[in-house]
């Protein structure tokens, strides 16, 4: 017997690391997507939440519990129709990779630049074959301002400093961006040398800056890297859709 797709007016929830992660689905489409802090009340969502199927993934256990009372359908690994995935793998990885793969075709590498700067890489039979982890673009110049009395606390510029920077800032911004785009270069290469079909990519909250930029890199591939902010959206979709 054919599987009735829900058509309904739903909400999705991933409480990521530093931020909430919300969208909105209506009739199986995806309507729109907003972002919040993690100490914004529940009640200003309240109406909202009340009316409608709530859908939730963390992967910061002391924020999921504030949201409990709204009775959301909760996701867990177990959840997610990909094979070889491991108990500490976060489902934010997780869900990105289903997405990947579901819209973009499998073999996939997903490259989140989010808090964490993530990678996870899964084959053409839709298992995981691993990954690695990061401190994402934001954490390191965050970090380097944070714990040195002399290096000041920047932010990610809009384009490539100058490799060879001649002040401080640059060269923090220098030495943090083009280590990391060398780094996710050896990695897609590395991937690519296996799974040359593979689908790339890109998303999370400094998905688009390193999407830009590894693009304007050489990497031999004939097909382009895709930037795709909706991946761990589309997960969750299709988790939904098929329990």
């Amino acid at each position: 017997m054919q599987k009735t797709v829900p058509t309904d007016h739903w909400l999705a929830l991933m409480i990521g690391n530093s931020h909430l992660h919300w969208a909105e689905f209506h009739n199986n489409q995806l309507r729109q997507t907003w972002h919040t802090p993690h100490n914004i009340a529940p009640e200003d969502l309240s109406s909202l939440l009340g009316k409608i199927p709530f859908v939730l993934a963390s992967v910061v256990p002391s924020q999921t519990d504030q949201w409990l009372s709204y009775q959301p359908q909760i996701l867990t690994l177990d959840d997610i129709p990909l094979n070889n995935l491991y108990s500490t793998l976060g489902i934010d990885r997780a869900l990105a990779a289903l997405g990947a793969g579901i819209t973009y075709g499998f073999p996939c590498l997903v490259i989140d630049g989010g808090t964490a700067l993530t990678l996870t890489a899964v084959n053409d039979q839709q298992c995981l074959v691993g990954g690695a982890i990061l401190p994402g673009l934001g954490l390191q110049l965050h970090t380097l301002g944070d714990r040195t009395a002399a290096l000041p606390a920047l932010t990610l510029p809009k384009t490539l400093p100058d490799r060879w920077a001649n002040n401080t800032s640059d060269a923090i911004l220098s030495g943090v961006i083009y280590s990391t785009l060398a780094g996710l270069r050896d990695y897609v290469n590395e991937w690519l040398a296996r799974f040359p079909q593979s689908s790339i990519l890109l998303t999370g909250g400094d998905g688009d800056f390193l999407h830009q930029q590894l693009r304007n890199q050489n990497i031999n591939r004939k097909t382009p890297l895709i930037g795709d902010r909706q991946l761990i959206f589309r997960g969750i979709q299709h988790c939904r859709l098929n329990l």
